[in-house]
Formats: C-alpha cells, sequence, structure tokens
C-alpha cells in the first residue's frame, strides 16, 4: 500500500522517541487508505520472556497507532487527545529483533471521542495482537500544561518509504 506521508516522531516517548535510548524508535505513515502503518523491531530490551516481547509494550505500540490513525484520517498533526479504554487481544507471541509491521484505522469518529481498529502483524501478514482503543480528544493545553503542540514532536526525519506491504 502506498505511503501517503511520513508522520512526525517525538524526543522521548517510548513508541516514537528519536532521544529515548529504551524506546521503540518507531516511524509512523499516513497511507493512502486513511489507515496508519508502521515498520520496526522490538529490541531484546522489550522481553518478557526470552524472546518474546512485554505485553504491556505490545499494548502501547496498539495504543500509539489508535491517536495516529486519527491523524492519519485527518492528514494533520494537530489532533491530540488521551486514551480512555484499551482492549488488547494477544495472538501469538511477538518476537524482538524481527520486522513488526503495524496497522491502525478509525472506525468511529465525533467531535468529543474516536475509536480505532489497530493489530500489528509479523512480516508475512500473520496477526500477532490486536485491539480496540477508545480516545477522548483534547488540546495539548489541556493535557500537559506548558507544552507546545510540536515542542515534545519535534523531529520530521524523511526516510523515502513509499509503501508498506507483507512479504
Amino acid at each position: 500500500m502506498k505511503v501517503i506521508k511520513k508522520q512526525r516522531n517525538s524526543k522521548m516517548c517510548i513508541m516514537c522517541g528519536l532521544d529515548n535510548e529504551y524506546g521503540v524508535r518507531a516511524p509512523f505513515y499516513t497511507m493512502e487508505d486513511g489507515s496508519v502503518m508502521t515498520v520496526f523491531s522490538y529490541r531484546e530490551q522489550h522481553q518478557s520472556y526470552p524472546g518474546r516481547v512485554h505485553g504491556g509494550l505490545i499494548t502501547s505500540m496498539l495504543d500509539e497507532m489508535g491517536l495516529r490513525a486519527l491523524w492519519a484520517k485527518e492528514l494533520t498533526e494537530e489532533s491530540f487527545g488521551v486514551t480512555t479504554s484499551i482492549q488488547t487481544k494477544f495472538r501469538k507471541p511477538v518476537p524482538y529483533n524481527e520486522t513488526i509491521i503495524g496497522k491502525g484505522i478509525i472506525v468511529k469518529d465525533t467531535p468529543r471521542f474516536c475509536t480505532a481498529e489497530v493489530g500489528l502483524y509479523d512480516k508475512h501478514g500473520t496477526l500477532l495482537s490486536n485491539g480496540t482503543v477508545n480516545y477522548l480528544k483534547l488540546t495539548v493545553k489541556e493535557i500537559a500544561e506548558n507544552v507546545s503542540e510540536h515542542e515534545e514532536l519535534c523531529y520530521l526525519v524523511e526516510d523515502g518509504v513509499s509503501e508498506i506491504s507483507f512479504e
């Protein structure tokens, strides 16, 4: 599927923060169908049992993709919000040091709330984990005092990715 645009990365977010030495540092892309996708790898530092990623970090990525799916739908990174609920289903162990592809899409959107369906897949398209995330839309000022909209989301690193697909 074709990439429409690359989304910004933050400084310290555990999922997308480029300055967070323990983070995943995942890139996110707005796709032609209005969804968001990411291609990344968890690292050994993200494990629970050897060979498996910690469920909390899996759920964190699903959460991250949900709000970014709103950005993909609206074609802007100006909407923000906080998670009100998240349901995660763990289908298969998520490995570290292997390519993971994430996809999320908004399935319900109102002026105050939105709902996203999100999933993590291996490089062959096998579903590893999926979920439903609900958000309350808020401004950056309502979420965190003394922070501008792009102070934390300050990195836009173009990487030439123009299409994402499974093998």
